[in-house]
């Protein structure tokens, strides 16, 4: 599959860190972002790329050639084939690809030049051949989306909305954000766009939205724009820390699964109402801690009131929404949700009964915990569960995770740790493990 790097931008946000060289071409730990990218995607046989160059281009050129040279910093070949589009006027982070059509025959990959990422792109691509959209989004949760574009899926993950910065959003939403890495077929580069200038997000990706044409993937890897100097600065940290590699998918990752009501939510019994839904202190702060640990950060709950009648999927959705958003305005994010909606005791008023069965994922049993292991390739062995009753514990065991028990009385069932709160388990979780 062939590549396009996006590398024309001049980076006007971070030009104080590096004014006279383009975006692309800022070292992190010492290497550029951009021979970071392409050796991200030689390991994984990706080789065959083009890249689209402006401001500053040149440098990028003489750097890098045709692929075929050795890298000045590493002494090691770059060892792919580079062709160049050279913008002699600002077509936009678009306007490029119309101008590279008859060479774009079949789906490529389309990436930021100035993205700090490295993830598993063949497992991105064999989603995005499976499913059969004309695009594929790359998406994930991040620190800040409140300032974020942000992506609105179905329950298939097929795009409905596409809110961008200035778009009205609603009072919560789920943190889905664009990483700026994208697959796309050909076909897109068949619509009519009469402007010189293409804005890649606005008009070519945000109108199939609603479509049915576009899918995202969303992964929980290493992808950030480092586009201001703190954010930068925060990525040269995550390079010493083997933070960045590490997130890739081909890694077995650790997580830290977490109960719902009563560890991260004010415990109000079954919770139907969208505004009894009430953030318990510290947990903010505990899951930025989690976030900034390396572990995934995952919720795993049982959802009876689904089986029961008394809330629909959409309005769980709508539940957990409001959790993002809050979450999300203090820097805090969730890498997964996986609920159970089944109960297993039958005959009351307004049940569904499709719902009403025993099943592999209702807590104590470990299937959520299984499911988001395949789907993130969690070493459950490394990884622990919280929550605040005895059907969290087992489900850890169950699953072979290391156990935290959230409670203030003298009840124990085997746990590995227990405190007061969330706060103070992770405090102590991250701290025996060396973090």
């Amino acid at each position: 599959m062939k590549t396009v790097i996006m590398a024309g931008g001049k980076g006007t946000r971070i030009s104080s860190i590096a004014s006279d060289i383009p975006k692309p071409m800022i070292k992190i730990d010492g290497i550029p972002v951009l021979e970071r990218e392409i050796e991200c995607l030689r390991l994984q046989g990706f080789t065959d790329i083009i890249i689209t160059v402006g401001h500053l281009g040149k440098i990028i050129m003489d750097y890098f050639g045709n692929g075929s040279k050795e890298s000045p910093i590493t002494g090691k070949p770059f060892g792919v084939s580079i062709d160049y589009f050279f913008e002699n006027e600002p077509l936009g982070n678009a306007g490029a690809l119309f101008k590279l059509k008859d060479k774009l025959t079949e789906d490529f990959l389309l990436l930021n030049g100035d993205a700090v990422f490295d993830v598993n792109f063949n497992r991105f691509v064999k989603f995005h051949k499976e499913k059969g959209g004309l695009v594929t989004l790359f998406t994930h949760p991040n620190s800040h989306p409140f300032d974020s574009g942000l992506i609105v899926t179905d329950i298939n993950g097929t795009v409905e909305k596409w809110l961008t910065k200035e778009d009205e959003r609603p009072l919560y939403y789920k943190n889905r954000v664009n990483a700026g890495l994208h697959i796309i077929s050909p076909k897109v580069l068949n619509m009519n766009i009469e402007s010189q200038k293409v804005d890649l997000d606005r008009q070519v990706l945000k109108p199939l939205a609603g479509t049915g044409k576009m899918l995202v993937y969303d992964s929980p890897e290493y992808v950030k724009d480092m586009g201001t100097p703190d954010r930068y600065y925060e990525v040269i940290e995550d390079y010493k820390k083997n933070k960045v590699q590490m997130k890739n998918l081909h890694n077995k990752q650790c997580a830290i699964f977490l109960d719902r009501d009563g560890t991260i939510n004010k415990d109000v019994g079954f919770l139907r109402n969208i505004e009894d839904f009430e953030l318990i202190d510290g947990v903010v702060e505990a899951i930025r801690k989690i976030n900034k640990s390396g572990y995934l950060c995952i919720v795993v709950t049982n959802q009876p009131v689904i089986a029961r009648g008394e809330v629909t999927e959409k309005q769980l959705e709508e539940i957990h929404n409001k959790m993002e958003t809050l979450l999300g305005v203090e820097g805090a994010y969730i890498d997964g949700i996986y609920y159970c909606p089944h109960h297993p005791d039958k005959g009351y008023e307004g049940e569904i009964s499709e719902l009403k069965i025993e099943c592999n994922c209702r807590k104590p049993k470990p299937g959520m915990l299984l499911q988001a292991a395949e789907d993130f390739n969690i070493d459950l062995s490394k990884s622990w569960m919280i929550g605040d009753t005895e059907r969290d514990i087992l489900a850890g065991k169950n699953a072979g995770c290391k156990t935290a028990l959230i409670s203030k009385d003298c009840e124990t069932y085997g746990e590995n740790v227990k405190g007061s709160d969330l706060k103070e388990i992770i405090k102590v979780v991250l701290e025996n493990e060396g973090l």
